[in-house]
């Protein structure tokens, strides 16, 4: 029973309240998506700054955890999205139905990922392994699970060369110069934890404020039926729920001690905007309803980001076996 609202998700509720009513636009949200960007660069290199060699060999060669969540993301979401389909056109709308399909064949958020595992204090070097190698994978995935979903063509024309650069360029990149680092700034990082976690959480409220301030600027929610939008609210808050129950107890079947299973909970539940839209942009380009194809993955973003602070101050609380981060 929870005694008292946490301060971060006051925090969290109040950025969602500020981007409803002043939603970033125009050069701000451009400047928003720099800093942004800048923010998550700077993720990664604190992370790999902070982790040692061993603990990062040790995530990379986690190979059961790995294998969970890459099943999880593009073997169990899929299939709990399919029979979605079958509620067209007399439940939802078609284009509803297919956004669905969609959201089920994207790759796992990266930030939002790592960052909610390192606030729950989780395995931080496997969930970085595994949420690169989730968007790697998924770049040449989406198309084929999508098109495997919803009988659909027109996936040639993604642009995978240029989202696997900024991949490198905002996750690994950062990440190996933070390795490199590591012996100037491993010392002092391991004095200033408390600032580190500070950070972590500021990246998780810009990515909050940007993403609703995305959705509200758009006018997406004034063009959808108030019917369609809370069908998909629902569905949204069902399949994550599912998909982290799923992902606890595959996690505990498999043997995986707390540390594990919250990287398990974050990288094999969440879904990425920011692939996500990118890729909607070209795969569905010219129609319509690009707006309510789009809508599942924009209200998923959102509740995976809210449910996702609220369980990672949770483990952070109750951890009884957390990864600790080597000297």
């Amino acid at each position: 029973m929870i005694k008292h609202i946490d301060p971060f998700t006051t925090l969290l509720l109040a950025a969602i309240v500020i981007a409803a009513l002043i939603p970033a636009a125009g050069s701000v949200a451009t400047v928003l998506d720099a800093g942004g960007q800048l923010a998550v660069a700077g993720l990664f290199f604190l992370h790999g700054a902070a982790l040692s060699r061993e603990a990062v060999r040790d995530g990379a060669t986690h190979w059961r955890l790995h294998l969970l969540i890459l099943t999880l993301t593009f073997g169990v979401f899929p299939l709990l999205v399919l029979p979605i389909s079958g509620l067209a056109p007399v439940i939802m709308p078609t284009a509803l139905a297919t956004g669905f399909l969609y959201l089920g064949a994207l790759p796992s958020a990266v930030t939002s990922s790592i960052a909610f595992t390192a606030m729950a204090r989780g395995n931080v070097p496997a969930a970085v392994c595994s949420a690169a190698a989730s968007n790697v994978f998924g770049m040449m995935a989406t198309p084929f699970v999508f098109m495997l979903l919803a009988q659909t063509s027109g996936a040639q024309g993604l642009a995978v060369g240029h989202a696997l650069q900024e991949i490198v360029l905002q996750l690994l990149l950062p990440f190996i110069v933070g390795q490199l680092m590591r012996p100037w700034l491993g010392a002092w990082l391991d004095r200033h934890r408390r600032a580190s976690a500070r950070y972590d959480q500021g990246v998780i409220l810009l990515i909050v404020y940007s993403a609703f301030s995305q959705f509200v600027a758009s006018g997406y929610w004034q063009q959808l039926p108030l019917s369609a939008v809370w069908l998909a609210l629902g569905l949204c808050g069902l399949l994550l729920g599912v998909m982290i129950i799923i992902a606890v107890v595959a996690a505990r079947a498999a043997g995986l001690n707390r540390a594990d299973e919250s990287a398990a909970v974050f990288c094999g539940s969440k879904k990425s905007l920011a692939s996500g839209l990118p890729m909607a942009n070209v795969l569905f380009a010219g129609q319509p309803a690009l707006g309510m194809i789009i809508l599942p993955i924009m209200i998923y973003n959102q509740i995976q980001i809210i449910v996702g602070a609220v369980i990672a101050r949770r483990y952070a609380r109750h951890a009884t076996d957390t990864f600790e981060i080597e000297p």
